[in-house]
């Protein structure tokens, strides 16, 4: 097998040069079998070695052992050749998510149509639903980009956002399009519904910071409780958005697209792009897309607590010890959880290969 990755690599980078041998395109021919693909969306400086980013525990630890060339990518792939593992850093935000999860969905390499998706990152999380250091399981992927706006100084007194569906004249606006064009996506809810229930039990990290934070938050129950695994959906927008009334709209934005079924949860930045490539991918019979997971682990509160403005927050979180107050955990709880998920479909490959899991 590393042979046949070697002569793969060279083809990749052959091809780009026109310099490619009929040897060597009857070789690349010869897909590579993946059984899971593990998609982060960020990592901070080298794959391993220095300070953690989303994608350094998976190389380090499950291992992502050897390193592969992707040009037409955000940054090399990773590969498992025992585990049939593959891993990949899309970078952040939905446009560079969508074009590297097609880009990997398209490259002659791999055989992908049977592969699992687990798709693992941080994110902000609602104080109304859990602590930082949770971890989350989304059926429901919602956009926060795709719509009209207008200043809300400028809207009329009885609006709670300037922010309006697509091809609607007022925020919330009945009845739904039949047609969200990318403004929500619902996951297997079979699929989640395994993830969750294989992976409910996991510890989670809990240290003195977390607690001193979510002390804060003494309004918010849910936010006073350990860290814990749990099912909640996602809201995936390219701007970083922050506070009360924000936090209002995202989860009413939530409530709207997904007709009441979903709940918002964790906020991030890529999801329903890669959603959107892996929807056109599957139309063309090169994945399944109803073998899609996303977990969400909160390094953050996604909206301030009493006595606090939300510019405060916000800034008080991007620039305590340079980073988020949970982010050690958050990464910690990503690879935590999602390589149970991961080794399970691996370990059960014989059953899996052509059963798509229940609980």
């Amino acid at each position: 097998m590393k042979n046949i990755l070697a002569v793969l690599s060279t083809f990749l980078i052959g091809a780009m040069s026109c310099q490619v041998t009929p040897e060597e395109v009857t070789v690349a021919t010869e897909k590579i079998p993946i059984k899971v693909v593990v998609v982060a969306m960020f990592e901070r400086g080298n794959d391993t070695g220095d300070g953690p980013g989303e994608f350094q525990l998976w190389v380090e630890r499950l291992p992502l052992s050897d390193s592969l060339p992707f040009a037409q990518g955000y940054r090399q792939l990773r590969f498992n050749e025992e585990k049939g593992v593959l891993g990949m850093v899309t970078g952040v935000g939905t446009a560079k998510a969508a074009a590297s999860v097609m880009a990997l969905g398209m490259d002659p390499r791999f055989d992908l149509s049977k592969a699992y998706w687990v798709i693992a990152g941080i994110a902000g999380i609602d104080p109304e639903d859990a602590s930082t250091g949770s971890a989350a399981w989304a059926e429901w992927l919602v956009d926060g980009d795709l719509g009209h706006e207008i200043d809300p100084r400028e809207a009329p007194e009885d609006w709670t956002t300037g922010y309006i569906p697509l091809r609607k004249s007022q925020p919330y606006q009945e009845p739904r399009p039949t047609n969200s064009e990318g403004a929500v996506y619902q996951l297997n809810p079979t699929l989640v519904d395994w993830a969750y229930e294989l992976t409910k039990d996991i510890p989670l990290m809990d240290n003195e910071e977390i607690q001193s934070m979510r002390a804060q938050y003494s309004d918010h129950p849910n936010a006073q409780t350990p860290p814990r695994v749990m099912k909640g959906d996602q809201l995936a927008a390219m701007t970083y958005w922050h506070g009360k009334l924000m936090n209002d709209w995202a989860n009413q934005w939530t409530t709207y697209w997904t007709g009441g079924a979903g709940n918002f949860v964790t906020s991030a930045m890529e999801d329903t792009g890669s959603l959107q490539s892996l929807t056109f991918l599957d139309q063309a019979g090169m994945v399944d897309v109803n073998r899609v997971l996303v977990l969400r682990t909160a390094s953050n509160f996604t909206t301030q607590h009493a006595g606090n403005s939300a510019a405060e927050s916000l800034a008080g979180e991007k620039l305590k010890g340079g980073g988020y107050s949970a982010f050690i955990p958050a990464i910690e709880a990503a690879y935590g959880v999602g390589s149970v998920v991961v080794n399970e479909l691996v370990e059960n490959w014989d059953q899996f290969e052509t059963q798509t899991p229940t609980h």
